[in-house]
């Protein structure tokens, strides 16, 4: 049997619309530790990894571990019959066909139930190398998106540089160039604040059809964390408070014109 229950259910159906464009079918893996989903994009060129811990939710029950086959834009639709304020209870048997997601509100007195078809996905883990990374930028996810939405008028590749001076995302396309630098700064809210950790300088090339789709997790956390090395996939992680995270990978072009990894 596995039961949980999140009283903020707006998280869970956040998460599920973060990926739903990048991710057609994914498992839900439910272990005593928590829920996890990893997988690649259905072009395999980007990674998705999602962990929110047991202790996230109000009520956590699962007696094995379970793998749950679920197709994303699915759990999506039913997400949108969520009310803002609305807790989800999700639940499913040991040998399940069905996903349970209940939408529970206590000021109107509501449960709303819904059951969500599983499918059988044949996903293998991959193994996340513990790469450590050149340089760890922090800042707020707004920005960062805004600056993905505004530079991909420009062009298909965005070159991100890392320097003593700061980050600068770099776009040339048909119609120009563009440059935006941040440079590292506290600020009066913490989640305002641009801070580096750098041991050496770092420039690379992603695709910006691709930082686009990561940007949608943008409403999980005040603040994105970027890391970056050389020839490495870069990191773009959106922490989850203290309970969770959702981490995109993707491979850096090669040079112009070549395809990602």
């Amino acid at each position: 049997m596995f039961e949980a229950r999140l009283a903020n259910g707006k998280t869970l159906k956040d998460i599920i619309e973060s990926i739903k464009d990048l991710v057609n079918d994914a498992n839900l893996d439910c272990s005593e530790e928590g829920i996890s989903i990893q997988c690649m994009d259905s072009s395999h060129v980007s990674l998705v990894s999602i962990s929110l811990a047991a202790n996230a939710f109000d009520h956590y029950r699962c007696d094995r571990p379970l793998s749950l086959g679920l197709n994303s834009a699915n759990m999506a639709k039913i997400f949108k019959m969520m009310g803002k304020d609305d807790s989800v209870v999700l639940k499913a048997e040991d040998e399940p066909d069905n996903l349970t997601m209940m939408f529970e509100n206590d000021k109107t007195d509501t449960i709303a139930d819904f059951e969500l078809k599983l499918m059988d996905i044949d996903n293998e883990q991959l193994g996340i190398p513990d790469t450590p990374y050149k340089c760890t930028i922090q800042m707020p996810a707004g920005e960062f998106q805004r600056i993905i939405r505004d530079l991909q008028v420009l062009g298909d590749a965005c070159t991100i540089s890392c320097t003593k001076e700061g980050i600068r995302f770099t776009v040339s396309g048909s119609i120009g160039t563009g440059n935006i630098l941040i440079r590292a700064h506290d600020a009066e809210k913490e989640e305002n604040s641009v801070k580096i950790e750098m041991e050496e300088p770092v420039e690379l090339s992603f695709a910006l059809r691709y930082l686009n789709f990561f940007t949608k997790a943008t409403p999980l956390s005040a603040q994105v964390v970027l890391c970056m090395s050389p020839e490495v996939p870069i990191v773009v992680d959106y922490p989850i408070e203290d309970t969770g995270f959702v981490k995109f990978y993707l491979a850096p072009k090669i040079d112009e014109g070549d395809e990602e990894e």
